[in-house]
């Protein structure tokens, strides 16, 4: 079982599940996800997490892991609807944990973020850094994790939290955090001007979707109970990319800058040592690599 199915990252994960042989069973309510992106090989439900009907997917379709990608993924929208961002990543995820122990769920996989360590304190930043979200999206995926691990305590449900550093690739809408590379590309293409908030020096950890799919396939048979950053482990300013992009699209177009946005991050980058080691897994995509395969879908 997807949840989230239909969404950037979502989509790209059943596409290579089914690849491997997988049987897929896709719930999305569509909220920001596409009905096109949904493989048609895959049984889909279009349902809330927190619908009553869920269990009952369940019981008609018995499965055996769940990827839990269903989330609101919106930092702007999260901030001024703090009460609808904790009843979707919140809530959807405790009735998903409660339907997974009662159906006897082998192993779930949660798409966590580097949200929840807010502000660095040291860099790179590892699964050690202490948690302090900046944003309500921040906190609501952290407090989900928090359920993920007190489940497992409680009821012996193995999991694998996976916390993404900025994805970026096909399918990608211009929201959610690495959606500076889908602004970028959608403003190119439709020969308008750039913007870049602040001076642009700020740095990120840019992730290929390919390379997340990649590591999301590796938890299911490893990692157990292990909380792991999914990340290039490479920073990469917000003018590189503009570089590069530009480079690509042979464009001479100067960006245009704005002021700085109240709260965001100067600087982020992710330690991935510990998902090299426990997944077998690493990035194999340069950001070059992946810009370019994305201009080209």
């Amino acid at each position: 079982m997807v949840t989230g199915g239909a969404g950037f990252i979502g989509s790209h994960l059943s596409d290579q599940l089914l690849n491997y042989g997988h049987d897929i069973v896709i719930i999305d309510d569509l909220s920001s996800g596409k009905i096109e992106n949904i493989n048609p090989q895959v049984r889909f439900y279009h349902r809330n997490l927190y619908d009553d009907n869920i269990e009952r997917v369940f019981a008609a379709e018995k499965p055996q892991f769940i990827y839990h990608l269903a989330a609101q993924i919106n930092v702007g929208f999260s901030q001024q609807e703090p009460g609808l961002d904790a009843y979707s990543n919140i809530m959807g995820t405790l009735k998903l944990l409660t339907c997974a122990v009662k159906h006897n769920i082998r192993k779930i996989v949660f798409a966590s973020s580097a949200a929840i360590y807010g502000n660095p304190k040291y860099l790179p930043i590892d699964e050690k850094h202490p948690a302090t979200p900046l944003s309500f999206y921040g906190l609501s995926k952290y407090t989900a994790e928090s359920y993920i691990r007190m489940f497992a305590a409680t009821f012996g449900l193995r999991y694998c939290i996976l916390r993404f550093s900025n994805v970026y690739g096909p399918r990608q809408m211009g929201t959610g955090e690495g959606g500076v590379i889908a602004q970028f590309n959608a403003r190119f293409s439709q020969g308008e001007t750039p913007v870049i908030f602040g001076d642009g020096e700020q740095t990120r950890d840019f992730i290929y979707v390919g390379d997340v799919v990649s590591a999301c396939c590796k938890a299911l048979y490893m990692g157990d109970n292990r909380t792991l950053n999914i990340s290039t482990g490479r920073a990469v300013s917000v003018n590189q990319v503009y570089e590069f992009l530009k480079n690509i699209y042979g464009c001479l177009t100067k960006p245009g800058y704005q002021p700085w946005r109240e709260g965001d991050i100067l600087h982020s980058v992710l330690d991935n040592s510990v998902a090299r080691s426990q997944l077998c897994w690493q990035p194999r995509n340069s950001l070059k690599a992946g810009l370019e395969k994305t201009y080209r879908f």
